[in-house]
């Protein structure tokens, strides 16, 4: 066979028109080309004075059942799938009076668009699978030898250019092309109809959920994650590792995403973002949006370096810098709040901090315009900082990971005192405001605060003792810097003490409230060692790893 087909008939039918008049025009001026087309696509083109022949026409029957019904015939699929080179093919075409189309122009009802609206009903998502629509691009997609296959507006002008080129015809290289491309879309379509269907199942039928442990989630039988690349990076965390940005498909996005995710931030200013910049900036954001009040967190390498809340994000920058200014040098910063001139100034005139990343939900005019002055620094709107992702996927060697997202959801009204001595109204105050800090950082994981103010993290340790020592270091060297009283400290613990020598070296250090999952065999020594030093202690039933 040829690796040339030339365009006699093209069946157009699409959702999406951008642009597809003019396709249709230049197919019939430039190259003689009928055009066969359904409903409102037949519509727009015919009253652009372009000739188009209705689809009932081409097959004899009428569009029917509300149009569920139209394109499914033997005289589309017969003249879609029919094999050029076979003699038999073609005499069964021609004895059934099957009338080949060599072009397909098909793009799919908005299922992914219309599942994304929280309030779509049922009804309305099951009406808007299409099933014409991939059946055509499936059979046309299969007989690339023969058919040319279009299923994005984005590749008409170039298969317009190829066909001038070629007298009409394309080329057998871009037919497959095209065809890889027709398959790539339904399994994503087909993906975005199975998540949608399932999660809608599994919020519908509690009873389901409840007994597998935890109402209103499930781990799917089958994950198919569609994602679309946003854009390539440099490279990954070293030069020598390529990489990509890729953005979850509408319809997993509102199954697993969060309503103001990092990707899908618009990006105001600033260089590009780097594979470090993705993974530092999501961690940022996930943990100030663990707070109510205006929080603002620094965050290097994964851990935060300085977290704070206060009754205005500029105040909550100033105590959060505070932490660990020199960590901070070259840091994200994330505000769950509208960024205003004064955070601005604090930062880059006052304490002249170099920033990699600024992410907020919005920023005031007044501080675009300073953040201007900065054009290397990549500044972040996300338009909210509502709610959590519910998902996250990490790959491993083979195959990948997923779990729901980790979120403080712990109501303090569960929470057992096991100590002599319970927490002051000011000791439980930090004691929450480390809890949610606490989850941020890397297991083995210590929080210590002070006044709402992470002042020392001791992070990613191989045993608790060398985290807890680390984190007292810092927050006594903090109250050096920021010439308050040592002492008097709030710590939080990601995960149970195994033995007593953590509380030991936390009281030496000044340490009069502790917050911890609880859980160990040897609770009894950490609540007698607590006893001895006169520290308050709090079990939340609940522990925070992140590895």
């Amino acid at each position: 066979m040829g690796t040339e087909r030339k365009i006699a008939r093209a069946l157009i039918s699409v959702t999406d028109k951008t642009g597809v008049v003019d396709f249709a025009r230049a197919l019939v001026e430039e190259f003689g080309v009928e055009i066969v087309s359904t409903g409102g696509t037949a519509k727009a083109i015919e009253e652009a004075g372009v000739p188009v022949r209705p689809i009932e026409d081409f097959t004899g029957y009428p569009e029917m059942m509300d149009g569920r019904v139209k394109t499914l015939h033997p005289k589309v699929h017969g003249a879609l799938l029919a094999r050029r080179d076979s003699e038999e093919h073609m005499a069964q075409a021609a004895e059934h009076g099957i009338q080949l189309i060599d072009m397909v122009v098909v793009n799919l009802y908005e299922f992914e668009k219309t599942v994304a609206n929280p309030d779509v009903t049922f009804a309305d998502a099951i009406e808007h699978i299409d099933i014409g629509g991939p059946s055509m691009l499936r059979s046309a997609a299969k007989n690339n030898d023969a058919v040319t296959v279009v299923c994005d507006p984005n590749d008409y002008e170039a298969i317009l250019e190829e066909m001038r080129l070629h007298e009409g015809k394309t080329l057998r290289s871009t037919r497959r092309r095209l065809a890889a491309k027709v398959f790539t879309r339904t399994a994503a379509y087909d993906s975005a109809i199975s998540t949608w269907l399932n999660d809608y199942l599994a919020a519908e039928e509690p009873a389901v959920a409840a007994a597998s442990g935890d109402e209103g989630f499930q781990t799917p039988e089958v994950l198919t994650l569609n994602l679309a690349k946003t854009q390539d990076l440099r490279y990954g965390e070293n030069p020598h590792q390529a990489a990509a940005v890729y953005r979850f498909s509408e319809e997993f996005a509102a199954y697993g995403s969060s309503a103001n995710p990092l990707v899908g931030a618009e990006q105001i200013q600033g260089k590009p973002l780097s594979y470090n910049n993705f993974l530092d900036a999501d961690a940022a954001w996930n943990a100030v949006r663990e707070f109510d009040d205006p929080a603002v967190v620094i965050l290097k390498h994964q851990n935060p370096c300085g977290s704070a809340t206060a009754e205005d994000v500029t105040t909550a920058y100033d105590r959060a810098f505070a932490c660990d200014p020199k960590s901070a040098f070259g840091g994200i910063i994330a505000v769950n709040r509208e960024v205003p001139l004064s955070l601005v100034e604090h930062f880059a005139d006052q304490n002249k901090q170099f920033v990699e990343v600024l992410i907020a939900p919005s920023y005031s005019a007044e501080a675009l315009e300073r953040l201007s002055k900065r054009q290397n620094l990549r500044v972040l709107a996300t338009g909210g900082a509502e709610g959590h992702a519910r998902l996250e996927v990490r790959s491993v060697d083979g195959g990948m990971l997923l779990q729901q997202v980790d979120t403080v959801e712990e109501d303090p009204a569960n929470f057992t005192y096991p100590t002599e001595r319970k927490p002051t109204d000011a000791e439980m105050r930090d004691l929450l405001f480390a809890w949610r800090v606490v989850k941020t950082v890397k297991s083995n994981a210590i929080l210590i605060a002070k006044n709402e103010a992470g002042i020392g993290m001791g992070p990613g340790q191989p045993n608790r003792v060398d985290s807890a020592l680390l984190a007292c270091e810092r927050a006594e060297d903090a109250c050096e810097r920021m010439g308050i009283e040592k002492g008097e400290f709030a710590c939080a613990s990601d995960a149970f003490f195994p033995f007593r020598d953590n509380v030991d070296v936390l009281a030496a250090h000044g340490v009069t409230a502790i917050i911890q999952p609880g859980g160990s065999v040897r609770d009894d020594e950490s609540i007698e060692a607590c006893n001895e030093h006169n520290i308050a202690m709090v079990f939340t039933g609940t522990r925070h790893f992140r590895h």
